[in-house]
């Protein structure tokens, strides 16, 4: 570095000397060649000083400060990286857990309505063979009351034609002809009344 800053002020000062010569006259001391090499000393020591300190003292200096940044922002990419990795995981462990529950949750809605319909259907079963039992009951009810009907009926009609006849002639007529007339009315009307 030395040597081309030596090499690059030679240049220059014969790139300058014409002008130099020529304005000498003019009294222009830093063109006067009598302080030229002085002026040489002099420039190649305040750069040669300012060269060392910069190389030795300044710039290895920033040249820290500049990796220490890089490594610290490389560091700092490498942390941000990783965050991110673990915040997709994260987040696709959330999606799992989310999805996994609302699987869970529709087959518990599904099981839940399951079991009601089969709840409701036993119950309904229960209650419609409750129901037909109680209809078969009564359909026997019904029965029974209908074949002891008729004769109930006779029976009555038997009891009260005597008393009428009684009261009306004011004698006793025998129960077997009465219930003989009641029996052929009964058989004549009986389709009629009792569904036979």
């Amino acid at each position: 570095m030395i040597k081309k800053i030596y090499f690059q002020s030679i240049f220059f000062s014969f790139l300058f000397s014409m002008e130099a010569f020529a304005a000498e006259s003019g009294g222009m001391p830093q063109l006067n060649p009598e302080f030229w090499i002085s002026q040489i000393f002099w420039l190649t020591l305040t750069f040669g000083i300012l060269y060392i300190v910069l190389s030795k003292l300044i710039l290895p200096k920033i040249s820290e400060n500049l990796e220490s940044r890089k490594s610290q922002i490389l560091e700092n990419i490498e942390a941000a990286e990783k965050q991110r990795e673990n915040s997709e995981e994260k987040l696709k462990e959330y999606e799992e857990i989310v999805s996994k529950g609302k699987f869970e949750a529709k087959n518990i809605f599904n099981q839940a309505r399951e079991k009601a319909l089969k709840d409701i259907n036993a119950k309904k079963e229960v209650l419609n063979k409750q129901i037909d039992d109680e209809i078969v009951k009564a359909e026997q009810e019904i029965k029974v009351l209908q074949s002891g009907a008729a004769e109930k009926i006779n029976k009555i009609a038997i009891e009260t034609s005597s008393e009428l006849i009684q009261k009306l002639i004011g004698a006793e007529v025998n129960n077997s002809s009465i219930s003989a007339i009641v029996d052929d009315l009964s058989k004549r009307s009986g389709d009629k009344y009792y569904g036979n």
